[in-house]
């Protein structure tokens, strides 16, 4: 399939539950003139965690962005990425940025991980640490199919309250910039919210089932979507 641009977030690259092996698959199955890795594309920096399925998708994204495939890879740094991004985007290759501008189609958009405007991390940086440890532990031991996972999340007031102040503050972040739609990974909640013209979109994230991710077509028009396996790779798994 042919798109302008697609946009995955959250990898996590070397947890326990970064699916490296589907995002490699999404990216073998799709035409792209634009690749935007939205942030927290690793967990932490800790490379000894990285398996080769991980080395394997970032050695293809390295291929991605060789000259002679005309594609533009972006990566947009997350707060996990912290530390990592000037370093690493010299050894894959890609251009790095705290956020990305780009138009289609007279479409005007801003792509930025999304962390800046959650005040609770930001504010509370200890506490953050400790819930994301204890929910990735859920959900290494709720791998298959994140029932428990899944569940705490729907139901999880401050998760849904943390994914509506972000998607406020980053539309008010559109409009004082003048875009007219801002994309973002970190809750990893994936959301479509407008205010008036502008739009939010956040990519959610590939340590869930569903894992989801954002094409942009060249009339411009948003699509979130959800990554279907295929079963060669069910039964590789």
């Amino acid at each position: 399939m042919s798109i302008n641009t697609l946009i995955v977030s959250d990898i996590h690259l070397g947890s326990h539950v970064a699916r490296p092996e589907q995002v490699l698959e999404l990216l073998k199955n799709f035409n792209y003139k634009r690749l935007i890795l939205l942030g927290d594309i690793f967990d932490d920096l800790n490379f000894r965690r990285l398996k080769k399925e991980h080395w394997n998708l970032l050695s293809y994204i390295r291929k991605l962005s060789n000259p002679g495939r005309n594609i533009e890879v972006i990566w947009v740094e997350g707060n996990h990425d912290e530390g990592l991004i000037e370093k690493l985007s010299h050894l894959i290759g890609i251009d790095a940025y705290m956020e990305f501008d780009f138009t289609i189609n007279g479409r005007k958009f801003t792509a930025i991980h999304g962390h800046q405007f959650d005040r609770f991390l930001n504010e509370n940086v200890i506490i953050s640490h400790i819930s994301s440890f204890v929910y990735n532990k859920i959900q290494k031991y709720d791998r298959e199919k994140q029932t428990i996972s899944r569940f705490i999340k729907r139901k999880s007031k401050g998760w849904l309250r943390l994914s509506n102040k972000v998607a406020d503050s980053a539309l008010e972040f559109a409009r004082r910039k003048n875009r007219d739609v801002v994309i973002c990974g970190h809750t990893h909640q994936a959301l479509l919210k407008s205010a008036g013209n502008l739009e939010y979109y956040n990519s959610g994230c590939w340590t869930d089932i569903p894992s989801t991710y954002i094409t942009i077509d060249e009339e411009a028009n948003v699509s979130i979507n959800e990554f279907i396996e295929t079963e060669n790779l069910k039964l590789a798994s």
